[in-house]
């Protein structure tokens, strides 16, 4: 009985922090900087080694409004975000892939 009340009392503290937009209100979407990745652009940059360079140069190339590193072994959010290039290194720090999402 008790873990319902504090599960009824937390909803209803949810629901009071909780606001609603106007409806003219434009509401941005995460990841949206109204840039667009084009990966294609940049696979020659595949085999470097990783550095703050390379990624101003693959994010200049493929026009990405962000830059995430993957490593080997890491774990990544699914979010698809068409202005980000991820870019893949492999176990000796070089660039395995480039894609955008």
């Amino acid at each position: 009985m008790i873990g319902r009340t504090m599960i009824s009392c937390l909803l209803m503290i949810e629901a009071a922090c909780t606001t609603v937009p106007a409806q003219e209100e434009q509401v941005p979407v995460h990841g949206e900087t109204g840039r667009k990745c084009i990966e294609g652009r940049a696979q020659h940059l595949i085999g470097r080694p990783a550095s703050s360079e390379l990624a101003r140069e693959a994010q200049r190339l493929t026009g990405a409004g962000a830059v995430r590193w993957i490593g080997p072994g890491d774990v990544v959010t699914m979010d698809y975000r068409e202005d980000r290039l991820n870019i893949e290194l492999d176990e000796r720090q070089r660039v395995k892939a480039l894609r955008c999402g």
